[in-house]
């Protein structure tokens, strides 16, 4: 699932028209059978959650 947040309002710029989002979710790296992990001082280098951030913009050209 995504949670989202957007679109924003269009902007002018020029003669073309921007507007963007923003999605966002987790996912557990071992659910992807991503089981390395490495230890360094008695800490995990990896953790077991990866957040996944989408940064979306788009243009519309004017006619």
């Amino acid at each position: 699932m995504l949670d989202v947040e957007g679109p924003a309002a269009p902007v002018k710029q020029g003669a073309n028209l921007r507007v963007g989002a923003s999605a966002t979710t987790k996912i557990n790296r071992h659910d992807f059978g991503l089981n390395y992990s490495r230890l360094v001082e008695g800490a995990a280098v990896v953790g077991d959650d990866i957040t996944i951030t989408l940064d979306i913009e788009a243009t519309k050209k004017a006619s």
